[in-house]
């Protein structure tokens, strides 16, 4: 069995609410940044104190506070949405992390309680501010932890495809346009010559 490596196991520590507040685009990236010695251990508010103190063990690095820069500790939060005011933009679904919300465009959206990680990363898009973040009344756990990475894990490969795709399409009409240009070209380079030879 593959032992994991230092930027697996503090990754293991963090709690995969995929926040951002650490300054990282997620979880992994921050275990990875913290791994190399690029940041530090105290950029988690969702872990909190907790968190500082398993990361300082695994890394062996000093406890210190947490990073007053990053935000603050404090019980887990989840998003609502006011139904009556969400205009259907989707732009909350794109924002979300963790596919806690569900919806179409044009149509209302919801928010799953029990997926919620409480990242806030759903509030600053919305165009109509119809999104608050309330207390969950429960903690978030190991099993919260495991499910909200694969959901990222997930989501992320599911966006990487889509612009992959997307990429290649845009690639096949730069080349069709080209080719367009080269037979335009072809052909006025054709009429020209013809031109010449009947002294038009």
């Amino acid at each position: 069995m593959e032992v994991p490596s230092l930027a697996q196991r503090i990754d293991g520590v963090l709690p995969q609410t995929q926040c951002t507040r650490c300054g990282y685009d997620g979880c992994t990236p921050y275990a990875n940044a913290v791994a190399e010695g690029s940041a530090d251990i105290n950029r988690c508010p969702p872990g909190g104190d907790a968190v500082i103190v398993e990361l300082a063990a695994l890394t062996g690095r000093p406890r210190r506070p947490l990073d007053p820069g990053c935000g603050e500790h404090g019980p887990l939060l989840v998003a609502v949405i006011d139904e009556a005011a969400c205009i259907g933009c989707t732009l909350c679904i794109q924002a979300c992390p963790v596919d806690a919300i569900i919806g179409a465009q044009k149509r209302m959206h919801a928010i799953l309680p029990s997926l919620c990680s409480g990242c806030e990363l759903c509030v600053a898009p919305c165009p109509v501010d119809c999104i608050a973040m309330v207390p969950a009344q429960r903690a978030w756990s190991a099993a919260d932890a495991e499910a909200a990475r694969l959901r990222h894990r997930a989501r992320n490969a599911r966006v990487d495809k889509r612009e992959r795709i997307a990429n290649r399409k845009k690639d096949a009409l730069a080349q069709v346009a080209t080719e367009r240009e080269r037979r335009q070209a072809t052909v006025a380079a054709a009429l020209a010559r013809a031109r010449a030879r009947r002294g038009v």
